[in-house]
């Protein structure tokens, strides 16, 4: 799984948060390793760099599934660590959803020749 980070020009995108940000989703998300092919994090400063709050870090996570769509999850925090660890939880457990789905419509049919 590949992690691709992107931030905009008020957050600084330094080698020191690209490990940050990778054990956080290697923590989140590495079971899911052998079907994600990339993982892009999207970290912005809502409200500039000038004004704080207590939901000013955006953090979007888009996981490229082999073989399926996109999934996208959003999450916002005080700090960049808050909204990737949120982001983080978000996107597993739409994976778990996803890729469960898929995993039960494989296996829910009914194995007709048996019954024969």
């Amino acid at each position: 799984m590949h992690i691709q980070l992107n931030t905009d020009n008020i957050l600084s995108a330094n080698e020191s948060l690209a490990r940050d940000v990778e054990a956080i989703l290697d923590s989140a998300l590495g079971r899911f390793d052998a079907r994600l092919t990339r993982v892009e994090v999207h970290l912005n400063d809502v409200n500039s760099s000038q004004k704080t709050g207590p939901a000013d870090i955006r953090c979007m996570l888009e996981a490229r599934v082999t073989g399926s769509e996109p999934v996208a999850v959003t999450d916002h925090g005080p700090t960049v660590d808050v909204a990737v660890r949120g982001a983080g939880g978000k996107m597993q457990r739409a994976l778990d959803s996803a890729l469960g789905r898929r995993n039960d419509h494989r296996h829910d049919k009914p194995d007709l020749a048996a019954e024969v």
